[in-house]
């Protein structure tokens, strides 16, 4: 099979920081190319560079023997190359005809040529066996739809190389496998794929080869038939990880503290009551739109809702706003980092901060600089965060350092409550690991947490007790023993009410 792309010798620097060191492997035609590292490995970098984002500092990279050197996406689109990042590039107001032909519209007498487009959309999406309805925007679709709108978009430009950077990340298990269907059509067209992913058992399923870069550097290219997770992990983090979660911290108290009473968000929905307990991970689960993060945003007061009685350590709290929560020691570590846990254009320091300020006031009237950048340093290094400098903007960090400043800005107050939604989405195997470690670290300490997550494996290795949601119902609290396992929690995230694991 004759290389797409070589990469070859190739180094990037930032201020402060060697993206890429020397990096040189290749892609063959028409393969599905797994690309995998630890969160600041330089997987993105890589892949911008080849998409015309950023332009190497040295090195070269050939397409299909020629040297290219892209100064901006278009020109790498035009030459056959195309990235759809975990952040969609759609205009949610337009529809999919309109998303997949802008910039490059037909026109027919001076005018747009509807018909046309609108034909070739359907065409398109006919080729790569998805339906989608093309009279709603966008923001009328779901995630997968919205994400198979962007991959038309891109085959409809060129078919040559198309770097999909975790596209997974927020699909359901059945959108995957959708997701997955069409990755193996657009193969047997001869379309080459880039696949970054975190998920291992992606990795098996769906891909022919896989290169791992480590702190900048390539560590091995190797045919997925000859790896294992084992082998794949200790290419990622350059040593055996040992087991994927800690041993699960018995740190709970009988003290409630947190309950939650007759919380109801508008007339069609059920009243949702739980209770809370010192020192424990009540795990959350349940299918996507289940009502899990809408449950959490209510108990911050981020939603408006009908009804709601909170009470904290046994005293009734109003929680109107997240500002309320705030002062009542309770956080939320959101799903959405990016849009709704930091501010990416400040720095580290400042995103750390931001929730204290009134801890390091001096005077009652001016930030005391000194014992900011103190706090600020103390944990960093306590949650091991990669940055050059508390100056660095958060922006430039890896996905799973920005987890860890989201997480930095509630360990700078005194918390009772942490809500973590989706704690270790999108982050690699090792950060993951230092996330549980810390949430077992923390609980030891007295906090409370609340984890929703769609990983059932994280779900039964984390928490003390498992709560399941369906339909913004609670169907279940279990105690997490022997007797529970996926297929148990599955029952109830369905719909099932008693469960009877003899049927």
């Amino acid at each position: 099979m004759d290389n797409i792309l070589e990469i070859k010798n190739v180094t990037k620097e930032f201020p402060g920081v060697l993206a890429l060191d020397n990096v040189s492997f290749n892609i063959k035609k028409g393969e599905v190319h797994v690309l995998i590292g630890e969160n600041g490995a330089g997987k993105s970098t890589l892949m911008k560079i080849l998409s015309g984002v950023y332009q190497a500092n040295s090195g070269k990279v050939l397409l299909n023997g020629d040297e290219i050197d892209f100064s901006n996406p278009k020109e790498a689109q035009l030459a056959g190359i195309s990235i759809i990042y975990q952040e969609f590039s759609l205009i949610p107001y337009l529809n999919a005809v309109e998303n997949i032909f802008l910039g490059r519209e037909y026109k027919k007498n001076g005018v747009l040529d509807k018909k046309r487009m609108k034909e070739e959309a359907r065409d398109l999406l006919k080729v790569l066996d998805v339906e989608i309805d093309l009279k709603k925007s966008v923001n009328q679709l779901s995630v997968a739809e919205q994400q198979f709108i962007e991959i038309a978009k891109a085959v409809s430009i060129n078919d040559n190389v198309l770097i999909l950077d975790e596209p997974t990340a927020t699909l359901t298990n059945q959108e995957t496998k959708i997701l997955f269907k069409l990755i193996r059509n657009l193969k047997e067209k001869g379309v080459t794929m880039i696949f970054i992913s975190h998920h291992l058992e992606e990795t098996f399923e769906i891909g022919d080869r896989l290169t791992c870069l480590r702190d900048g550097q390539w560590v091995g290219t190797e045919d997925i038939s000859n790896l294992d997770e084992k082998k794949i992990i200790k290419m990622m983090v350059g040593r055996d990880i040992g087991d994927t979660f800690p041993e699960r911290a018995e740190s709970v108290k009988k003290d409630i503290m947190l309950e939650v009473k007759n919380l109801k968000r508008n007339e069609n929905e059920d009243y949702i009551n739980f209770k809370l307990k010192k020192g424990e991970i009540l795990g959350v689960a349940g299918l996507v739109g289940s009502g899990r993060t809408e449950m959490a945003r209510a108990i911050i007061g981020a939603d408006k809702v009908l009804n709601k009685e909170l009470f904290i350590k046994g005293e009734k709290i109003e929680i109107n706003s997240p500002s309320d929560a705030l002062d009542n020691g309770i956080g939320l570590i959101p799903e959405n980092r990016k849009s709704q846990g930091l501010i990416l254009g400040l720095s580290v320091k400042d995103n750390i901060s931001i929730n204290s300020l009134d801890k390091i006031l001096k005077k009652g009237l001016f930030i005391n600089k000194k014992e900011e950048k103190k706090r600020a340093n103390d944990l960093v290094d306590d949650l091991n965060i990669k940055t050059p400098s508390l100056k660095q903007a958060v922006k430039n960090l890896s996905g799973g350092n920005q987890q860890k400043v989201v997480l930095a800005k509630w360990l700078g107050i005194e918390s009772n409550v942490l809500i973590f939604d989706e704690p270790t989405r999108g982050i690699d195997v090792g950060a993951k690991l230092e996330i549980y470690k810390l949430m077992n670290e923390l609980v030891e300490m007295g906090i409370s947490i609340i984890m929703i997550s769609s990983e059932l494996p994280e779900v039964l290795a984390m928490s003390n007790r498992i709560m399941v949601m369906h339909n913004n119902k609670i169907k279940a609290v279990l105690e997490n023993n022997d007797d529970v396992d996926q297929e148990t929690i599955m029952y109830y995230a369905t719909g099932g009410e008693e469960y009877d694991r003899a049927t």
